[in-house]
């Protein structure tokens, strides 16, 4: 028996390519990743589809108040006015001369008929001195002119003398009497000049101002002191004259101060419509002038009705519009909910927090309050009324 090769019978058995298992481990791994995309995508989406919104997003809830219109507007309004001093005088010398006696600076209370300062008066005092001395002599002249007449008037009536002598003698006295008038106002003009060379107090009050100092030349009608009167201040105040007319002379009315509320009583309304204020001057007595300081101001509050219809509303429900106007927001039921509607409307009358309005807004309209900034023409809103809406509807 021959010996026989070993070889298999078949064609010898290949195993896989590299190259292909390759080929199959790579889409292997993009089916995973195509797996897990939609895993992604479907846990992205709710039960109900893709998370995309389709109905209309939930009403904005918003504060309202309901606007109640009002047909006149009642203003409480404050008039300014200063206090000055009923009087108050610049004091100087009538004639120059140097400053001897300054007896006051500023600031000194002064009482009245109070010595405040004199001029050098030595000169003519020496002056007055002399003419009383002339008004002696020229009265002597004339006690002798007068001895004179009534002589010759004795002789004439013995017929020693004739008429003549009678008469120059008669004229020699009047000439003497009249040396002696010229002698005396001589002396009371000297005596006037030394009586101006000093300035006294017209009346209390308080020296605001010195402009010389002791040994100075003072020049005529210059003004040594300001004097300022402080026992009777006056309120001068601007008021239109609808208001004016209201007032009561007489009357004591409460001013307002810097330091606390000052009573005064109405003196006199001038009734003269300034040009330039249009305003009528009214003028009050301060009855206690220590409870003021002259140049304070003060203010009169009056009430004043405007005839405007309108309503009050929160200056935070205003939002700025064209052309200078304002607008607000209106809350108002559509359907079977409320939408914002915007309204155009004119400030009458602003204070610090509120405002008072007119325009396209009805008697018990809803204003919306604030937030207007998140708030679109036609945008869906809840309405709750306002906390705060009844202290800020009022009428006036």
């Amino acid at each position: 028996m021959s010996d026989q090769s070993t070889h298999p019978s078949g064609p010898p058995k290949r195993e896989p390519s590299p190259n292909l298992a390759k080929g199959l481990l790579f889409i292997a791994v993009i089916a995973v990743a195509i797996i897990g995309l939609a895993l992604f995508v479907l846990s992205q989406r709710s039960s109900e589809g893709p998370l995309v919104i389709t109905k209309a997003p939930a009403p904005l809830g918003v504060d309202v108040m309901p606007v109640r219109i009002q047909s006149t507007l009642g203003l409480d309004e404050q008039f300014t006015g200063i206090v000055n001093a009923r009087r108050s005088s610049s004091l100087g010398f009538s004639s120059g001369g140097r400053i001897a006696v300054l007896n006051v600076d500023v600031g000194d209370r002064v009482t009245d008929g109070q010595l405040l300062a004199a001029l050098d008066t030595r000169a003519l005092r020496s002056q007055l001195t002399s003419a009383r001395a002339q008004v002696k002599e020229a009265e002597a002249n004339h006690r002798l002119a007068m001895t004179t007449v009534d002589r010759q008037q004795t002789l004439l009536e013995k017929g020693h003398v004739a008429q003549q002598r009678v008469d120059e003698a008669r004229a020699q006295a009047a000439t003497s009497q009249a040396r002696i008038d010229a002698a005396k106002a001589q002396a009371a003009t000297l005596q006037v000049q030394i009586d101006l060379s000093s300035i006294t107090a017209p009346y209390p009050g308080v020296i605001t101002e010195r402009r010389y100092d002791e040994g100075a030349i003072a020049s005529p009608g210059v003004p040594v002191f300001e004097l300022v009167e402080t026992t009777a201040l006056e309120a001068r105040i601007g008021l239109p004259a609808n208001l004016a007319a209201e007032l009561e002379p007489g009357r004591v009315y409460t001013l307002k101060g810097d330091l606390g509320p000052v009573d005064a009583r109405l003196k006199s309304v001038t009734g003269v419509i300034d040009a330039g204020q249009r305003t009528v001057t009214s003028v009050f007595d301060i009855i206690d002038p220590s409870k003021v300081s002259t140049g304070a101001v003060v203010r009169l509050e009056m009430q004043r009705d405007v005839n405007e219809p309108g309503f009050w509303v929160p200056v935070s429900a205003l939002a700025e519009n064209q052309r200078g106007l304002w607008s607000v927001y209106i809350a108002r039921q559509q359907d079977d909910g409320w939408v914002a509607q915007p309204g155009l409307v004119e400030v009458i009358q602003s204070e610090s927090e509120r405002a008072y309005v007119r325009g396209a807004v009805s008697d018990g309209d809803r204003v919306i309050l604030n937030g207007l900034q998140r708030i679109t023409p036609g945008q869906q809103v809840l309405p709750r009324l306002s906390p705060t809406a009844l202290a800020t509807d009022v009428e006036g």
